[in-house]
């Protein structure tokens, strides 16, 4: 698929078909986020593509999107704040745009590949990290379902390109 039509075509999902995803399809957007840009390349992230009923029943647990457990994986993005580049005199962690720059990266390549996911931040950031047995510096930063679409898309709902883009010269 050309990037445009990859852009123009990702959506929030919110209903998912039972159909699995192939291996091969996990491994192609694997190599997409091995791809992505981090601050100073430290890649301070994990994406977890996970298939486990009973850890995805944690999740859900954790995450009260009823969408979340109809897809047959559910992507879980990793940050680690210890090893992720800090800006000089504030010492801010850049992890948080580091695992965005890459889980859009995860998220394009699922479009690419026929396949669709949803961002999902609403969650109980504890009970998360707890049903994943994450210990710092790593905490779950963003988490997907990933699977075929139940039905199509609608449309999407956008401003006008010149009230979020402006160029100055």
């Amino acid at each position: 698929m050309d990037f445009y039509d990859v852009v123009s075509n990702r959506r929030s999902i919110r209903h998912y078909s039972d159909r699995p995803i192939a291996n091969e399809l996990l491994k192609k957007i694997a190599h997409a986020a091995s791809l992505a840009p981090t601050a100073c390349n430290r890649q301070p992230f994990k994406i977890l593509a996970i298939r486990n009923a009973k850890l995805r029943a944690a999740i859900c647990e954790a995450c009260p999107q009823r969408f979340l457990p109809e897809a047959p994986v559910i992507l879980v993005a990793l940050g680690d704040t210890k090893n992720a580049w800090r800006r000089a005199g504030d010492d801010h962690t850049i992890v948080e745009i580091d695992l965005g720059i890459v889980f859009e990266h995860v998220v394009l390549a699922a479009t690419a590949e026929g396949l669709s996911t949803c961002w999902v931040c609403a969650y109980d950031l504890k009970k998360m990290n707890d049903a994943l047995k994450l210990e710092a510096p790593w905490s779950a930063l963003a988490i997907a379902p990933l699977g075929y679409a139940a039905s199509e898309a609608l449309p999407l709902q956008r401003k006008p390109e010149n009230e979020i883009f402006e160029i100055i010269d």
